[in-house]
């Protein structure tokens, strides 16, 4: 059973978008591209090289995949070029323009189930980059196994998200965490069941905390 492992580079009020260069995403007149480079350490790359050490296939969206596309078959003998390019890229997409970048196949239809399908087959797990539509798809369809989280310090305000409305409650577990010189969080969460509740609210509440909860129901 594969894995899917989204390791994503994220701000601290949750923004994913254009991480690496002011010109790689400027959709919705974002401004802030290139948001991670000031803070990108020695530290921040052996996590990342942690990563691509471990055997995987890629998990693409479309436009993530134009821009790597464009990106990694051009510089050179990087190690991260290297382990690119030789491995298969899967591709959401629903263009029927051709996937130039060798090894990539597209994933058309219902993305999540053709995700889904890939997981149960024989393989390396299935590292999703960057990729903001095709998340907002697997989280919503519960398909992602574990996160990879480089957590930024600074508010970005507005751009693509990585957790939007179509969000499922699920538990994760905390398995791994660094920090950086540079103050970037770096934490691994994997899977930990379904959501569980409790409540430190008194066995007999009192008459105004049955009222405020009146209030709350009226309100909607």
């Amino acid at each position: 059973m594969r894995k899917v492992i989204a390791a994503t580079f994220m701000s601290l009020d949750g923004i994913m978008q254009a991480p690496g260069a002011p010109e790689e995403d400027p959709t919705g007149g974002f401004k802030s591209g290139g948001w991670v480079f000031p803070y990108f350490d020695e530290s921040a790359s052996e996590t990342l090289a942690e990563t691509f050490n471990a055997p995987f296939d890629l998990l693409l969206g479309r436009k993530t995949y134009e821009i790597f596309a464009a990106y990694w078959p051009h510089q050179g003998d990087s190690m991260i070029a290297e382990r690119f390019n030789a491995v298969t890229k899967y591709v959401a997409t629903s263009s029927r323009e051709p996937l130039t970048w060798q090894k990539s196949v597209a994933l058309r239809g219902n993305v999540a189930a053709e995700v889904a399908r890939l997981k149960k087959e024989d393989g390396p797990d299935l590292l999703l980059q960057g990729s903001s539509e095709l998340i907002q798809a697997l989280l919503a369809n519960d398909v992602i196994d574990e996160f990879r989280l480089m957590v930024f310090p600074l508010l970005l305000g507005s751009g693509k998200r990585l957790f939007g409305k179509g969000t499922l409650p699920v538990a994760f577990k905390l398995v791994d965490s660094n920090v950086s010189t540079s103050g970037v969080t770096m934490s691994s969460y994997v899977r930990a069941g379904a959501v569980k509740t409790g409540s430190f609210a008194q066995e007999k509440p009192s008459d105004a905390e049955l009222a405020r909860r009146e209030k709350i129901k009226k309100e909607g």
